[in-house]
C-alpha cells in the first residue's frame, strides 16, 4: 500500500508541478529587487544565478490542485489557490528559520544566515504579499467573485492558524509542562491548517459547494496531523538510513516533539525528578540519552505515537466518506492517509 500511494503522489506531482512552479515563478518576480533572493530560497537558483533542481515537496498544491479534480473541477481552476499556498507555507519557513536559529535548509544556508535577519524577515513579508496578490487571480480563470472571495478568506484564516500555532510551538519551549492535547492543538495549527486550506480551497472552486469544501478540509487537517505526528515518531525511533537522523535525534536536541510530551505526561513521581534534571542540559547523550529512551520504551511511547499516527489517517479518510466523490478517488485518499501515517522519511 505504501509503495503504491508514495507512486499516485508522484504521479500527481508529475502532472501538477510543471504548471505550479510555472504559476510560481511568474509570481515570484513581483519581489522586484528581492526576486533574486526568493528564487535562491525556492531551490530554483544558487546564490550566483545558476539554475539548481531544488525545492520541497509541494504537498500543498498536489492536494490542493488534487481536490480539485476528485470534486469534479478542472483543477487548472485552483493553480492560484495552489501557487498561493506554497507561496504562504515558503514565508513561513522563511520565519521558522530565524525563530530557530536554522543555518540550513535542504543543504543550503538559509536566508537569515546569508543576509541576516532584517533582510530575510523582509523576503519573507514579501512572499506572503505576493501570495495575497496570486491567490487574488482566482476569477481569471471563470471561478465566480463569490468562490474566489470565500477561497480566499479560507487561506487568510487558515494561515493565521498557521501562525498562532508557531507562536504556540514557541511558547512550549519555555513551558515546563505540555499536555498531549495542547500539543495536538498546536501541530493541527502549524502543520495541519494549511493543509485543511489546500483541499478546502480545491473543492470550493470545483463545486462553489462549502459542505464538500469542508469535508476535504477535515481531510486535509487530519493528513496534516498524520503526517506531522508520524515525523515526530520517525525522529526518535525512525532508521538512519531512511532518516538520515541516529536514533534518539529528536531526544538528544531536547525537540518537544509528541514522544517527550507523552513521557513527561506519564513519567513516575520518581522518576520525574531524572527527567527533568536531564532536559535542563543543554543537550541529552550518552547514559541520559540511553535512559530517556529507555523510559520511552517502558511507557510503550512507540507504539503510543503511531497509534495517534494511524487514527489521524482513519479520521482523514472517514472526512470524505459521505461525500458525492468517485469510490476511486476515496481509496485514493485512504492510501494517502496510510502512506502518512506509515512512512519511513
Amino acid at each position: 500500500m505504501e509503495a503504491n500511494a508514495e507512486q499516485q503522489i508522484a504521479e500527481l506531482a508529475r502532472r501538477f508541478l510543471p504548471d505550479v512552479e510555472r504559476s510560481l515563478r511568474e509570481a515570484v518576480e513581483a519581489g522586484g529587487e528581492l526576486a533574486p533572493m526568493l528564487r535562491y530560497h525556492m531551490g530554483w537558483e544558487n546564490l550566483e544565478g545558476a539554475p539548481t533542481r531544488g525545492g520541497g515537496k509541494a504537498l500543498r498544491p498536489i492536494l490542493c490542485l488534487a481536490a480539485c479534480e476528485m470534486s469534479g473541477g478542472d483543477w487548472r481552476d485552483a493553480l492560484p489557490a495552489a501557487a498561493a499556498l506554497e507561496l504562504i507555507h515558503n514565508f513561513s519557513l522563511v520565519h521558522d528559520d530565524i525563530q530557530d536559529g536554522d543555518e540550513t535548509r535542504r543543504g543550503t544556508p538559509t536566508l537569515w544566515h546569508l543576509w541576516g535577519v532584517p533582510t530575510a524577515l523582509t523576503a519573507g513579508n514579501a512572499m506572503r504579499v505576493i501570495a495575497d496578490h496570486t491567490a487574488g487571480a482566482l476569477t481569471a480563470g471563470g471561478t465566480t467573485p463569490d468562490v474566489a472571495q470565500g477561497t480566499i478568506a479560507e487561506l487568510t484564516k487558515r494561515y493565521l492558524e498557521m501562525i498562532e500555532g508557531q507562536y504556540l510551538d514557541l511558547s512550549f519551549e519555555a513551558a515546563e509542562r505540555v499536555s498531549v492535547a495542547d500539543y495536538l492543538d498546536m501541530i493541527g495549527r502549524k502543520t495541519g491548517a494549511l493543509l485543511e486550506s489546500a483541499m478546502h480551497m480545491g473543492a470550493l472552486v470545483a463545486t462553489g459547494d462549502r459542505a464538500t469544501a469542508q469535508g476535504f478540509g477535515e481531510c486535509g487537517m487530519r493528513l496534516g496531523l498524520a503526517f506531522q505526528v508520524r515525523d515526530d515518531w520517525l525522529g526518535v525511533w525512525g532508521d538512519p538510513a531512511f532518516t538520515g537522523k541516529a536514533v534518539g535525534a529528536d531526544i538528544r536536541r531536547k525537540k518537544k516533539s509528541l514522544p517527550a510530551v507523552y513521557l513527561f505526561d506519564n513519567v513516575s513521581d520518581e522518576e520525574r525528578p531524572w527527567l527533568e534534571e536531564t532536559y535542563r542540559a543543554e543537550e541529552i547523550g550518552g547514559e541520559r540519552l540511553d535512559g530517556v529512551m529507555a523510559m520511552l520504551d517502558r511507557l510503550g511511547g512507540d507504539a503510543y505515537v503511531q497509534r495517534i499516527a494511524e487514527e489521524q489517517a482513519r479520521q482523514a479518510t472517514a472526512a470524505v466518506d459521505g461525500l458525492n466523490i468517485p469510490e476511486e478517488s476515496k481509496q485514493l485518499l485512504g492510501a494517502v492517509a496510510e502512506f502518512f501515517a506509515t512512512r519511513d522519511m
